[in-house]
């Protein structure tokens, strides 16, 4: 009986994300902004960093 569910369930929830679009190449993402509570490595530092300015050069992102 539950894998007639699943069956039924699994398709219908496939398909589901078909019916998502986006309007811009850069709506699903956003820059990133650590608090200064934060406590972040030279490595996370860097990547943020790559983030953002990607995101600035490609998307018009705002500092």
């Amino acid at each position: 009986m539950w894998m007639r569910r699943m069956m039924l369930v699994l398709p219908t929830a496939l398909l589901a994300g078909c019916g998502i679009s986006l309007t811009a190449e850069c709506d699903w993402a956003e820059p990133i902004r650590p608090s200064r509570a934060d406590v972040l490595t030279p490595g996370t530092q860097r990547q943020i960093l790559f983030h953002n300015a990607t995101g600035a050069e490609l998307c018009g992102w705002q500092p």
